[in-house]
């Protein structure tokens, strides 16, 4: 008996489902004398009537649109908004590498992606130069030097000064700038000042983001949450709402101070005081000392083969490059095998799934800084991914409970959906893959008086209970505990394929622990199943994490419905996501035989793809 998984697949017809109506309540008074007093109080307290309106109206997520695909030759950038994609276009067109693109993309998010983009996170930039070595400029953040292992014991406010650590993002584009850059420095930055000082112009994603945090009755009521209010609310007190402009004057102010007097203007001059500041008024633990002492690293990356392809990936801290080819070494042991009729079957579920369970059951027992632990070489070998392969039963799932083996379990982490991926490739086949985060939406919503810039909350990345682990989610093990100047672990997963010693693809995604699954399904779905990047990004996506023990599925088509009985059969608990979306990937594909260059832009959170014009020597 043959099952439908999937129908044709038109993405103009399967709109997001649980979308909520924006509900606009209106008071009515036949007195104009009373209609007088209303509006004078509204004059009057402004802030107050702002956020008893956010509370009290609900608001659409944007609907969904197909995802965008541009091709080209001289250069091609897919980011997180129009605008930083259009910034770093811009940027190769003058004659920019893609780390000099990568670089002003970078500081353009920080402006027109405030609850991802940044300068107050970090992240991992994987940089494939044409005739090298694929390295990965690590920026992660670092534990201030005042935490140990027990700090965050019982510890729950995961949006307070303390839960920042030190901000790696502006030495990251400094590192990669120095090591690869050809413009100067202040040119990259410049586009950023200009779009915070003279605003930009509000999408729906951009207005969705932002009253999705100002609605919240702690925005009101909290007051280290004050400068979040003051920089990011209405000017007029309303929802944001698409075409309305946003500026930033004290960001543009801060972007100056880093383009002029450089990165040290952030870690040891006028920005770290104010930043230390902050941390002294809200019980931070950052110090000047912890800025000034603060470096980026580059790595070699993490690299394998897959089906004939060889996958670059970030390496530790990050888990990503590790556990995403851990993953497909095992569905390689599996043959797995495309369906010509359907892009998911029940197979394909099942057997990834199981893929994903054991990978991050390893991920948890042996990943974390490598500049404090020693990773088990294990989880590299290919032998053992065969191993784990030949423990799958094809027809049965396996609960995660029996394969905690030495990892103590109680009945009972949390890693926040909300990062920032670009991609960027430019005319001599430089290409960069860059994922950074703060971790939650919006960090920890602090931001430094005056300068226009918000906090990461990455310490939560951290295993805070020394010793438990349950079957929520909590992971308790050793590697990934706080230590000072230590790194999170992340599961930031910027990838970089190569064939033949040339770029194949770029790509990654945000969404914390699902990152990594939504990675590997892009590349099982384009270089194993040959679809195109386009049907790949396009196509619905799945996540299982080891605990909880459930697959979580997108519903945003109906593409799994009638595989959730024989899922359950095989022994899997599932769990459909409704109204929440698994990542935004950014992929470019690079056809080696034309060299023509398609980038695409996931339409889950309003992502944009842009190509350089050809020049007329180009053209002719």
């Amino acid at each position: 008996m043959k099952i439908i998984l999937m129908e044709d697949f038109n993405p103009m017809t399967h709109a997001s489902r649980g979308c909520l109506k924006l509900q606009k309540h209106v008071n009515c008074c036949s007195r104009l004398s009373i209609a007088f007093f209303v509006c004078s109080l509204w004059l009057l307290i402004p802030q107050f009537t702002m956020a008893d309106d956010l509370v009290a109206n609900e608001f659409s997520r944007p609907s969904r649109q197909p995802v965008e695909v541009v091709t080209g030759r001289s250069g091609i950038v897919v980011s997180e908004t129009p605008l930083a994609s259009d910034v770093g276009c811009q940027i190769l067109a003058d004659g920019g590498n893609a780390v000099d693109a990568a670089v002003a993309t970078a500081f353009a998010l920080a402006v027109t992606w405030p609850e991802a983009g940044n300068i107050g996170g970090g992240g991992f930039m994987m940089v494939a130069p044409p005739e090298d070595d694929v390295v990965c400029v690590e920026y992660r953040e670092t534990a201030p030097s005042v935490v140990n292992e027990k700090s965050f014991i019982d510890w729950e406010n995961r949006r307070h000064a303390r839960m920042a650590g030190v901000p790696g993002m502006v030495r990251g584009m400094q590192q990669a700038h120095t090591k690869f850059g050809k413009l100067p420095w202040k040119d990259l930055i410049q586009p950023s000042i200009d779009l915070a000082r003279d605003g930009i112009v509000v999408n729906e994603h951009l207005a969705f983001s932002l009253n999705s945090v100002l609605k919240l009755n702690s925005m009101k009521t909290e007051p280290r949450y004050a400068e979040l209010r003051e920089v990011y609310a209405h000017p007029k007190n309303y929802f944001w709402k698409t075409g309305d402009k946003l500026v930033q004057p004290d960001l543009s102010g801060t972007l100056t101070l880093i383009a002029n007097e450089g990165p040290d203007a952030f870690y040891e001059g006028e920005i770290a005081e104010t930043i230390v500041q902050e941390m002294e008024r809200q019980d931070g633990f950052i110090s000047k000392q912890d800025l000034m002492n603060y470096q980026a690293v580059v790595r070699p990356a993490e690299s394998g083969t897959f089906n004939g392809y060889t996958v670059y990936g970030a390496p530790p801290p990050s888990s990503g490059g590790v556990t995403v080819l851990l993953q497909l070494k095992m569905l390689e042991a599996l043959k797995l095998e495309a369906d010509p009729d359907y892009f998911w079957n029940v197979d394909h579920v099942h057997l990834m799934t199981e893929a994903m369970r054991r990978s991050f059951r390893e991920r948890a027992a042996w990943l974390g800084d490598p500049g404090f632990i020693m990773i088990n070489e294990k989880v590299r070998d290919p032998d053992f991914a065969k191993a784990l392969a030949n423990s799958i039963d094809p027809k049965r799932a396996t609960p995660s409970q029996e394969i905690a083996r030495d990892i103590p379990l109680t009945e009972g982490p949390y890693e926040s959906l909300e990062t920032t991926h670009f991609s960027i490739i430019d005319a001599d086949g430089m290409a960069v893959s860059n994922t950074y985060t703060l971790e939650g939406t919006f960090g920890c919503r602090i931001i430094p008086e005056g300068t226009g810039f918000l906090l990461n909350n990455e310490m939560g990345d951290f295993n805070w209970q020394p010793g438990y682990t349950n079957l929520q989610g909590r992971i308790g093990t050793k590697p990934n505990l706080i230590a000072p100047g230590k790194r999170m672990l992340s599961s930031q997963s910027p990838t970089i394929v190569k064939q033949d010693g040339k770029v194949k693809l770029i790509l990654g995604s945000p969404g914390g622990r699902t990152i990594i699954n939504t990675v590997s399904e892009l590349l099982v779905q384009i270089l194993l199943f040959k679809r195109s990047a386009a049907e790949a990004v396009d196509g619905p996506r799945f996540h299982h994490q080891w605990f909880p023990d459930v697959i979580k599925l997108e519903s945003n088509d109906d593409c799994f419905d009638q595989m959730e009985p024989f899922l359950k059969k095989r022994g899997h608990q599932l769990e459909s996501l409704v109204d929440r979306r698994q990542g935004s990937a950014q992929v470019i594909e690079v056809d080696q035989k034309t060299g023509s260059i398609t980038g695409v832009a996931d339409w889950r959170r309003g992502s944009a793809a842009r190509a350089v014009a050809p020049s007329k020597n180009q053209a002719q």
